[in-house]
């Protein structure tokens, strides 16, 4: 797909296989939720400094809980869930059940609480089920409709290593500055001369 493609969706999901890949899903790749085959052991080691980039860019992680349902697959389940939490320390998190049939959806109230056994809090657990969710759809439709942000400071707050910056916008206000000021003194010159040698120039140059 090309990726005019995948913009047009409202949500963008994906379960990386690799460590390379999940670095760049945290870091470079523009998208939406993070998620994880949750009931099978993860090849790599989720690290906190790919997952703080995730944060900044406002990246949501999935916990899918229907796979998990199972008894042979639940133990993994809550074992990738608490590796993962422990990282985010409950934040942006998701919890969703992927499920694929009616009979493998929750309540609302029996999701929250799974997130206990998550390694989330009481209050982290029912945030993962609708204030983080409204968040991550916001979080969404600002990177589909905005392209770019400006950011004013003041100059006393920058950075030594950007102080230049300042003193070469205000070199170059002052040079447009002087050209306007030219091309004033050139039409007040004009307008100053006698009527009588404007009206030659005038005819001369007809």
């Amino acid at each position: 797909m090309q990726e005019k493609d995948i913009q047009a969706y409202d949500l963008i999901a994906v379960q990386p296989v690799t460590e390379k890949l999940f670095h760049m899903a945290c870091s470079t790749i523009d998208v939406d939720i993070i998620t994880f085959n949750i009931v099978e052991k993860l090849d790599y080691y989720i690290k906190k400094n790919p997952v703080g980039k995730a944060l900044e860019r406002g990246v949501y992680f999935e916990i899918t809980y229907s796979p998990g349902l199972h008894q042979s697959s639940r133990k993994t389940m809550i074992s990738n869930a608490l590796k993962l939490t422990q990282v985010l320390r409950g934040k942006n998190v998701i919890i969703s059940s992927a499920a694929r049939i009616a009979m493998d959806l929750r309540g609302p109230y029996d999701v929250a609480n799974l997130g206990l056994l998550f390694g989330l809090t009481e209050s982290q657990g029912k945030d993962a089920i609708s204030t983080n969710c409204r968040a991550c759809m916001l979080c969404a439709e600002s990177r589909r409709s905005l392209k770019s942000a400006i950011t004013v400071i003041k100059s006393s707050e920058l950075p030594a290593s950007d102080e230049w910056t300042v003193s070469a916008c205000r070199k170059e206000g002052s040079e447009v500055e002087s050209e306007s000021e030219d091309q004033e003194t050139d039409t007040s010159f004009e307008a100053a001369k006698p009527e009588s040698k404007r009206r030659k120039v005038e005819m001369k140059e007809k």
